[in-house]
């Protein structure tokens, strides 16, 4: 039986980044300029979002579980997205105050992660950049929304907004750096595999 990789969650699929970002991108536009005011709508749009954040990383662990990588931390935040995601969508009639909580926690959790993931890339100054502005970011906004309890209602939604349009730009160039890499490595291997046939011809 063949044991899973240590590869981690960095070295997912590039298209699982790029999707991601295209998606923050998407819905962090709708939060932060929709017109409406309406939280219940607002908080939907949120719900929605993560629901489909989480469906992804679910791709994303059955993809890594084929490959034999490590999948557990991938499963591990398809379960979280998906959890907030039903938190919020199935109490719609609860005060304000708990959908911001919410919010607020989940995206300082995230923040800090991304930090934590930033701080531990080992090789690439690019990786470890990207990661550690978009966890600084992460854990700024939400404390950002924790203190946003006075302004109108809708406001802690288009905060977290801001927050998914950072996380897109992020997560988008991170894949496309992501897929960048892996066609050099690719094209090392190939190097290497030639000149290794090169010398065992002159031998």
């Amino acid at each position: 039986m063949t044991k899973p990789s240590n590869r981690n969650y960095i070295d997912s699929h590039w298209l699982v980044f790029a999707v991601q970002g295209a998606l923050a991108l998407i819905f962090g536009w709708l939060m932060l300029f929709n017109p409406s005011s309406k939280i219940s709508y607002m908080v939907t749009l949120v719900a929605i979002f993560l629901a489909v954040m989480g469906v992804v990383e679910l791709f994303n662990a059955l993809h890594r579980e084929h490959k034999k990588s490590n999948w557990a931390v991938t499963l591990i935040i398809a379960i979280v997205d998906l959890v907030v995601a039903a938190a919020l969508y199935f109490t719609l009639k609860e005060n304000a105050a708990w959908h911001l909580t919410l919010v607020a926690v989940y995206t300082l959790v995230r923040g800090i992660i991304e930090l934590l993931i930033g701080l531990k890339v080992p090789d690439d100054a690019t990786d470890r950049f990207i990661w550690s502005v978009c966890g600084i970011c992460g854990a700024i906004m939400g404390i950002v929304i924790f203190n946003s309890g006075h302004l109108p209602e809708a406001n802690f939604v288009r905060f977290f907004g801001a927050y998914m349009l950072i996380l897109g730009t992020s997560s988008l160039i991170y894949g496309i750096h992501n897929r960048a890499q892996k066609l050099e490595a690719k094209a090392a291997r190939a190097k290497a595999a030639k000149s290794r046939a090169v010398s065992k011809k002159k031998k």
